[in-house]
């Protein structure tokens, strides 16, 4: 092989191995793995976003996600939250006593279900962004990780167009009652 082409083929080589470490975004504690955090982009003016995640318990224990806790420049206030229908409508709600991560299982935290509740944000969370937190379980400790703020993947707001942020008519969350998600007039 001539020198350009082993230049040329060690530098796509390279390219490669940097991109699946960059793809690669993944977090340990113990026997739970937490698998890419991140949160959607908000609009200006939002006072709440959505965080994400996959945590996989590969122990023998169940555990619990209690918190996650960030900085006041992120959110002023973080819940775990829970999205479901009820009588046709969807409803959410602060999840009491934190999320069940059983042994031996994978709990998906993504839009329109379980998931981490932003709130009191004090800016935009900006596509490409990234910021640091704390995830508390209830057995296995404190771990830190990073969330990626990036645009939802195809099919990954389940029924709910929320946009870039815009929760639309969300009716009164006082009573978890979510109204019209669908960002369009009723």
């Amino acid at each position: 092989m001539n020198n350009a082409l082993k230049r040329g083929l060690a530098a796509a080589l390279i390219t490669i191995a940097g991109m699946s470490v960059a793809l690669a975004h993944g977090f340990t504690l113990g026997e739970l793995k937490i698998d890419h955090p991140w949160a959607k982009p908000t609009i200006t003016g939002a006072k709440v976003g959505g965080g994400f995640m996959k945590i996989t318990n590969e122990g023998k224990t169940d555990d619990r996600l209690l918190a996650v806790m960030v900085t006041p420049e992120i959110a002023g206030t973080v819940q775990l939250h829970e999205m479901k229908m009820e009588n046709d409508v969807m409803k959410m709600r602060e999840v009491e006593g934190g999320i069940a991560v059983p042994a031996g299982q994978t709990v998906e935290l993504k839009p329109g279900a379980l998931h981490v509740m932003f709130m009191e944000i004090p800016k935009p969370l900006v596509d490409g962004d990234k910021f640091k937190a704390t995830l508390k379980f209830e057995k296995a400790g404190t771990v830190d990780v990073e969330f990626m703020v990036q645009k939802p993947k195809e099919g990954d707001m389940g029924h709910m167009n929320m946009g870039n942020g815009n929760m639309g008519n969300m009716g009164n969350m006082g009573n978890g009652n979510m109204g019209n998600m669908s960002g369009q007039k009723p």
